[in-house]
């Protein structure tokens, strides 16, 4: 399995999803997992997978019986006399950073040179492809599909892979074509692919042009609560304090922080007692500040960056709303994890977890209207809170990883023609 993050380095849902997908296929009894990550940090657990650092795999060697100092030409030593080969990697060691143990190194998480990590990363994929023994590939994301492809190639074995999200998802249909190509590429040497809501796989059917049969829909779930975030506080919601209603997540124009903005401005010209909190980071963030200003309801909001871990559920457990008013929303499990606080949530149609969420309130991203009034209706109406708070929860509760798990089982076993 060919991952990019994974807990506790969290830089967004692809960690949460990885994790609780390798979980859901450990909880099968009879699923082992390499997870190749390019620069884990020794922490990440490995009770459902034995991590393989990309990071520690030599792709070279130097010969200790040569002549180095003596075969040097002038004053430089050529990278081909200092490095051997391994045979079966062809690479220009002028442009690879290769440290002394013949091992790329990698920054982690999303550098600047992240195309380059990307292409480092898919050699490396070669070499660990030659040295395990495995029945099938999975490749998560765009990130590990040119990974997944030379595992593929190398091994002959077949490639299964995992759409969290397309670049039409990310650049409201402002495609990168570069990241497009690599999109796709994978998607057609993909004897399987994973989707990770119906609306997600309508657009790799119709924007990628692949085969609806090698298509399916494997939506996303939620890990049951730890017992340190089960045991934080949450507030009296029918108590004089005000309401607190929440975004979390990228600040980008993905997720549509406008229209929460533009709703926030509409539920205060009704009430006061409401207070908004924006978390996350992103490219958009200065726009919403000022926004926010120049709405005049900046004593109303709050920006505390970015959160990870207990922060986000302290933060969750804290709000009387969730609302995630995404404009293309390839699934979303922050609504599921809001939920599982009890805390009632608003989402985007365009979402993918609108798929098979219930007990939640679904408005188009751009009705600002209506998601102002949704959110006025939970802060005012007691009765609509506790119903959504009660009945959100036991639905999330049954939406599990175990779940999924057996679900790409099935899958895998389909595509290994065993069933």
């Amino acid at each position: 399995m060919f991952g990019w993050e994974y807990p506790p380095h969290v830089y967004g849902g692809l960690a949460t999803a990885n994790f609780g997908i390798t979980e859901g296929l450990h909880a099968q009894g009879d699923v082992e997992i390499a997870l190749c990550l390019p620069r884990p940090f020794g922490d990440e657990s490995q009770h459902a997978a034995r991590i393989i650092a990309m990071n520690a795999v030599p792709i070279a060697w130097r010969d200790v019986d040569y002549d180095y100092v003596k075969n040097r030409v002038g004053n430089i030593m050529p990278p081909e006399l200092y490095y051997r080969l391994r045979d079966h990697i062809y690479a220009d060691f002028n442009y690879m950073n290769v440290n002394d143990l013949g091992c790329m190194e990698f920054a982690g998480g999303y550098p600047g040179n992240l195309h380059e990590e990307i292409n480092n990363y898919s050699i490396i994929a070669g070499v660990v492809a030659r040295s395990e023994e495995f029945d099938i590939i999975h490749a998560h994301d765009w990130l590990t599909f040119p990974a997944g492809i030379h595992a593929k190639q190398v091994s002959g074995k077949p490639l299964c892979i995992h759409v969290h999200a397309t670049d039409f998802d990310r650049s409201r249909g402002k495609v990168n074509p570069t990241v497009y190509s690599i999109e796709k590429n994978g998607m057609d040497w993909a004897d399987c692919i994973m989707c990770v809501s119906e609306l997600t796989r309508q657009t790799v059917i119709n924007q990628y042009h692949q085969d609806p049969r090698k298509c399916f829909t494997v939506h996303n779930a939620v890990y049951p609560l730890k017992q340190e975030y089960a045991d934080i506080p949450r507030p009296d919601h029918s108590s004089g304090r005000d309401k607190v209603v929440t975004f979390l997540g990228r600040i980008t124009m993905q997720k549509g922080p406008e229209y929460f903005v533009e709703a926030a401005n509409m539920v205060l010209h009704r009430t006061r007692n409401v207070r908004f909190c924006m978390a996350g980071s992103g490219d958009m963030m200065d726009s919403m500040i000022y926004l926010a200003a120049e709405r005049g309801i900046s004593d109303r909001f709050h920006f505390p960056g970015f959160m990870r871990g207990k922060e986000v559920y302290e933060c969750l457990k804290d709000s009387d709303v969730y609302v995630m008013p995404s404009v293309s929303e390839p699934f979303g499990i922050s609504p599921l994890e809001a939920m599982q606080c009890g805390t009632p949530s608003i989402i985007s149609k365009q979402s993918g977890c609108a798929e098979i969420l219930t007990n939640c309130i679904k408005v188009d991203y751009w009705d600002i209207h209506a998601m102002a009034d949704a959110i006025y209706s939970i802060c005012s109406n007691d009765s609509l809170f506790h119903y959504l708070q009660e009945e959100g929860k036991r639905e999330v509760d049954q939406i599990t990883w175990v779940k999924v798990g057996a679900w790409i089982r099935e899958l895998y076993e389909r595509t290994l023609g065993w069933r």
